[in-house]
């Protein structure tokens, strides 16, 4: 099985030893997308529903970069730096996807990287 990386300017670079994506076979791995503007690589900080949608466009800049969609999706992971944010962040990340919705979980953790307040990866098909 190949392994190949997914990079695109129109999503934050990584702030770490990371790739944006990695597609091995038929099966994309995207990595966790905070709400960094890839034009000034500054956090969206006004309000959690900007950041979601922030963070929502980040990974779309991915899947598009790798000639996917959000119907692609099989797998999601939200990290939220509290639980009093799920209802916004889901009515946000509820708005990309039409039908068929991915298998997800939602957890609260004790802090993000820069001290964000959502983080999500997505698994897709290919």
């Amino acid at each position: 099985m190949r392994k190949q990386i997914i990079n695109t300017p129109n999503a934050p670079a990584p702030i770490g030893p990371y790739n944006q994506a990695v597609q091995a076979g038929n099966w994309l791995f995207i990595s966790g997308q905070v709400a960094l503007v890839p034009a000034t690589g500054e956090l969206v900080t006004t309000g959690i529903k900007d950041e979601a949608k922030q963070v929502m466009e980040n990974l779309k800049a991915i899947l598009t970069e790798a000639n996917i969609t959000f119907d692609n999706i099989v797998k999601t992971t939200i990290f939220l730096s509290d639980m009093s944010f799920f209802g916004d962040v889901n009515e946000v990340y509820g708005s990309y996807f039409t039908s068929d919705f991915p298998a997800r979980e939602t957890v609260a953790v004790k802090g993000l990287p820069r001290n964000v307040n959502v983080e999500i990866s997505m698994i897709a098909i290919v």
